[in-house]
């Protein structure tokens, strides 16, 4: 994550943008956040998590929070399942949303450890991600097969796990059998 943040800090200075917030859709062990590298190059920016993340933070948001910086906002979805503290960031003026892992590219995040629950990550992305207009336009944390982006009506057509049901879904994800991830620990 440091070159990434690398990265985006020289954009940002490229730009000459002001970074306010640096919002976190989750923590994971299996990875770490970038704040801390764009905090140091960015002194005023505040670092952003769910009340649920068990991280640190210098704001917490719930569901139905807004975020605002200058004419525009992001609403918070909390989105649990991949883990406890997970939350999509919604811009209704822009028609997109920001999932993190709860909803990837015809994917999801894993549930097969560190607070993942398959039951509550099917609901969360059915109540919370699917029930925005079919149009929206899908960002997402994690980008393995080459897309950009999706929007909500293809995942709804075409996501292979959660175009099933709730029950298909758990079995689905119960039974990825994925290997553990190397950063953590057993």
């Amino acid at each position: 994550m440091r070159a990434h943040s690398l990265i985006f800090r020289q954009i940002i200075r490229d730009l000459h943008l002001d970074l306010i917030y640096g919002l976190n859709t989750h923590v994971h062990a299996d990875h770490i956040t970038g704040t801390g590298v764009l905090k140091s190059a960015f002194p005023g920016m505040k670092s952003v998590l769910s009340v649920h993340s068990g991280g640190k933070a210098d704001h917490f948001v719930k569901d139905g929070d807004k975020i605002k910086f200058g004419h525009e906002s992001l609403e918070v979805r909390t989105t649990p399942g991949h883990t406890d503290g997970c939350v999509s960031f919604v811009s209704h003026a822009h028609r997109m949303v920001f999932t993190g892992d709860a909803l990837l590219i015809r994917a999801c995040g894993r549930t097969d450890f560190q607070q993942g629950n398959p039951r509550t990550l099917y609901r969360s992305v059915w109540e919370k991600i699917f029930t925005l207009p079919d149009d929206f336009m899908v960002y997402v944390g994690h980008n393995y097969s080459g897309l950009l982006q999706t929007s909500i009506d293809e995942e709804k057509r075409l996501n292979p796990r959660l175009t099933k049901s709730e029950d298909e879904f758990v079995q689905i994800m119960e039974n990825l059998h994925l290997e553990y991830p190397k950063q953590i620990g057993r």
